[in-house]
This record gives C-alpha cells, sequence and structure tokens, in this order.
C-alpha cells in the first residue's frame, strides 16, 4: 500500500490558489505541468519522511522544508500520514506567513 499525505486547509488552499494563477497567467497545460511537478513531490515526500531540510529561522517545531520548482512545500515528517502543512512560493515573506499562521498548532 502506498504512503499518503493529509493536506492541512492552508495547503489545499495554497495549491489551488497556484492551480488558479497558471491557469489565468499560463493556461491549462502549464497550470497541469505545476501541479503534477507538486503531486510528485507530495508523493514522494510520503514514501520519504524526512527529506528536506529544517528551517530553524522560521520554526522551531520539527518541520521540515522541501524545494519544488519556485515553491517550498512545509511538512511534519512525524505524522502518519504526513502532514502537509503549506506550498508557498520561495519569494514570500516566510517569516511573515509562518509567524502569523504556525505549520503547526
Amino acid at each position: 500500500m502506498p504512503e499518503r499525505y493529509i493536506l492541512s486547509p492552508e495547503a489545499k488552499r495554497d495549491i489551488a490558489q497556484i492551480r488558479d494563477y497558471y491557469l489565468d497567467e499560463a493556461g491549462a497545460r502549464i497550470a497541469r505541468h505545476v501541479l503534477g511537478q507538486i503531486t510528485r513531490s507530495l508523493r514522494f515526500l510520503a514514501t520519504s519522511p524526512g527529506a528536506g531540510h529544517r528551517r530553524a529561522d522560521l520554526t522551531n517545531e520539527d518541520i521540515r522544508f522541501w524545494p519544488v520548482l519556485s515553491y517550498l512545500i512545509a511538512y511534519d515528517p512525524a505524522m502518519r500520514p504526513i502532514g502537509i502543512a503549506r506550498v508557498l512560493h520561495a519569494s514570500r515573506d516566510l517569516e511573515a506567513v509562518f509567524q502569523k499562521s504556525p505549520p503547526r498548532e
């Protein structure tokens, strides 16, 4: 049975916003490509919890970060199935995002 992951409400919203952005700005083909890359990374993380790196500058929690294209997937490797906290563009002010809404509560 393949490993799975759980998307937080914030991660679901992040992915919907990514989809909408690429549909509006680049079209369906590019949107499918970007979402496909994100989905492949989520599946990889589900089978390789612990991959990625910590960001002590953003959170003291054991949250891992995994880059995919111009995005960072923030996830909790201790959850089973793993918990995807956020999928954020790397150019965002991540410190402000995580101060406002910590990845774990």
